[in-house]
Parts: structure tokens; sequence; C-alpha cells
């Protein structure tokens, strides 16, 4: 049975970030000239610091100098969280982002704006914000219903458990 080369590094690095208690999201391999990017993406229910990603990376790095995974072409090694605009693709990527706005794709067509109040294995319970100064209201969403979503970047969020309207 073959694997990928992406599918070895996950069975290398996988172990590695849940020693630290992370969740390894990404392992993506990218060219750059005569040199590839191996880009690691870790996450956690209390997100992930710098100094996180660096002890991981000096890790990461040590285990993947002493295997062949890696090949002898040059690499550059890149060890982040990810994104504000990653896409959410999974629970825990949802329940992380309780409280936020976002922009979902809904399979049956359409598109959803709201803000993640509550999540459970099945989906997400939603706060769709009112419009032209109706109130707020609630709606389920089952995430067999969501074909894509990702976290709206907001540059003027309202603080949780802020329940005030302006008015």
């Amino acid at each position: 049975m073959s694997t990928t080369q992406i599918d070895r590094l996950r069975e290398l690095l996988e172990p590695l970030a849940a020693e630290r208690g992370l969740d390894l999201e990404e392992v993506k391999i990218t060219p750059a000239g005569r040199r590839r990017v191996l880009r690691v993406a870790v996450d956690s229910d209390g997100g992930v610091g710098l100094e996180t990603c660096a002890e991981l990376s000096r890790e990461v790095s040590a285990v993947l100098d002493a295997s062949d995974v890696m090949g002898a072409a040059p690499y550059v090694l890149e060890v982040t969280s990810p994104g504000a605009e990653r896409p959410l693709t999974e629970p825990r990527h949802y329940r992380r982002s309780r409280g936020r706005l976002v922009r979902a794709q809904l399979s049956e067509g359409g598109e959803l704006v709201a803000r993640i109040v509550g999540v459970d294995e099945a989906g997400l319970d939603l706060e769709v914000p009112g419009e032209k100064g109706r109130k707020a209201t609630s709606r389920r969403v089952e995430f067999a219903e969501i074909a894509r979503a990702r976290v709206e970047v907001e540059f003027s969020r309202r603080p949780a458990g802020d329940e005030s309207t302006e008015g």
C-alpha cells in the first residue's frame, strides 16, 4: 500500500502536534523557485501562540532532518496557525469560531451571514442580524446544509456577551 508524501508527513507530524494539545489542520507543499515550502498549520481551542509555533517548528525540523520524507531537494518549513480567512470544514472549526460572524454558502443554494451562538455534533445555532432596524433572529443550520463557510473579519466586533443594540 503506497502513501503520498502528505500522508507520510501527517503520520510524522500529528503526534508532535498532539503532544502539545494541538490539531494538525493542514500540511501543504508548494513550489517556490528552486525550493519548496512546507507549510504546517496547527490550531487548538485556545488558539496558538507564536512561542508554541516556534517550539513546534524546531521539533518538526529535527524530525524531518532524521527522516527521508522530504527527499534531498531543499525546502523551507513554516509552522503557523490557520488564518482568519481559512474555510470552516470541521465541527471543531465552528466551535472555535463561536461568537464570530460567518458567511455560509448553503447546499440548497443561497448565502447566510450570521453569528455562531452554539455548536453541537449536528450543526449550528445562529443569530441572523436584523436588517433595517429589525431585531436579530435565531436560526438552526445542520452541517449537512452547509456547502462552504468561513469567518467574516469584523473590524468593530461586538464584545462577547454584549446583547445591547444601538438605537
